[in-house]
């Protein structure tokens, strides 16, 4: 039996025992930030301030990939990027057109995606081909910034991520500066959860694909994440 609430901890390969007195203040280490896909990125930004009295800042466009974002520190290498449809980009041919059709859709800000930082990503990478799991990457991928300053990233992006519900991983450019160092200040990721109906088999893929994060039983397969600011709090779902 697995109990409701479970961290499952990653350490050299070893898939160690659920601890269970793992504080709730507690997020995983790696998380490097989590996408909150709307529809419109104007109101993504006013309904973030609305909850916690931080205002996102506009980060850039993604050429090419038909979205832009709006970035929220939450701590030191850790932040919230809102994402939308860049209307700039509508007609021309995008590489992530399925991605911006289901933005397009949503109704109300949700969960989209998450990512998870590394230093290594080629070795992650040999990890999962070792493993038998399918992946697209390491990715280049880019964004210009509104004071002109190029970031530069790499990602692994695994083919079946469970709708968002298993993370990206990242690695960023050695000249980038992490978004969460000069994003809006003053709020904080409180809790991140991974929730599911199978808690057995949902330890066993975090364990495969090598991320240490806290599971937490649920009906239906989702993401669950608490921001706080000085203004209030924002509880987020996917």
């Amino acid at each position: 039996m697995i109990p409701r609430r479970t961290f499952l901890a990653i350490t050299g390969g070893t898939l160690l025992a659920p601890r269970f007195l793992w504080a709730a203040t507690e997020v995983p280490m790696i998380l490097d930030h989590i996408l909150l896909g709307c529809s419109d990125l104007d109101q993504g930004i006013a309904y973030v301030q609305q909850h916690i009295g931080v205002r996102p800042a506009i980060g850039g466009v993604h050429p090419g990939r038909g979205t832009r974002n709006a970035l929220l520190s939450l701590g030191e290498m850790r932040y919230l990027e809102v994402i939308a449809p860049d209307p700039a980009q509508a007609g021309q041919k995008v590489s992530r057109e399925s991605m911006v059709n289901t933005l397009k859709t949503l109704k109300t800000s949700q969960i989209f995606e998450w990512a998870v930082h590394t230093t290594h990503i080629e070795n992650v990478a040999q990890s999962w081909e070792r493993e038998g799991i399918a992946f697209d990457g390491p990715t280049p991928g880019s964004r210009k910034r509104p004071d002109g300053r190029v970031l530069n990233w790499q990602t692994l992006n695994l083919q079946d991520n469970r709708n968002g519900l298993l993370p990206f991983f990242i690695q960023w450019g050695t000249n980038s500066v992490h978004p969460s160092v000069d994003a809006p200040q003053g709020s904080r990721l409180k809790n991140f959860f991974l929730a599911g109906p199978d808690l057995g088999a949902l330890a066993g893929i975090c364990h495969r694909i090598g991320i240490q994060v806290e599971l937490q039983k649920a009906d239906e397969p989702k993401l669950l994440a608490e921001v706080v600011g000085p203004g209030g709090t924002l509880h987020l779902g996917s």
